[in-house]
């Protein structure tokens, strides 16, 4: 399966939002999916399912537990991916930049010396 199908799943996307911060075990990230998408248990298992055995996921087990983290090196290669379109942003991001710092500059109040 190509990344972006991967990505292309708003559930798959929040696991691996939740994931962001660290490891979280397969019932938390299952909780908090199935009261934002009201899909089932079963469900949410075969997201996660799909992002481990895509390379976005790893999971150890802790005793009873599963406990799943980010593996970075898919969204790695997307960003590598991606690369060669930053251009078409970063230019009007940079356009954007400018035109906040003219913004700032003309509604700062100007300081005038005192003459004596």
């Amino acid at each position: 399966m190509h990344a972006f199908d991967v990505l292309g799943d708003p559930v798959r996307r929040r696991i691996l939002e939740l994931l962001v911060d660290g490891e979280r075990s397969a019932g938390s990230i299952t909780e908090i999916v199935r009261s934002e998408f009201g899909i089932s248990q079963p469900g949410v298992s075969q997201h996660l399912r799909v992002l481990r055995e895509n390379g976005f996921t790893s999971v150890r087990a802790e005793g009873t537990r599963r406990l799943y983290a980010v593996d970075a090196d898919p969204l790695r290669e997307l960003d590598q991916w991606l690369d060669r379109f930053r251009r078409f942003w970063d230019q009007r991001l940079d356009a954007l930049a400018t035109e906040l710092a003219r913004g700032r500059r003309a509604a700062a109040p100007h300081v005038t010396e005192e003459q004596p």
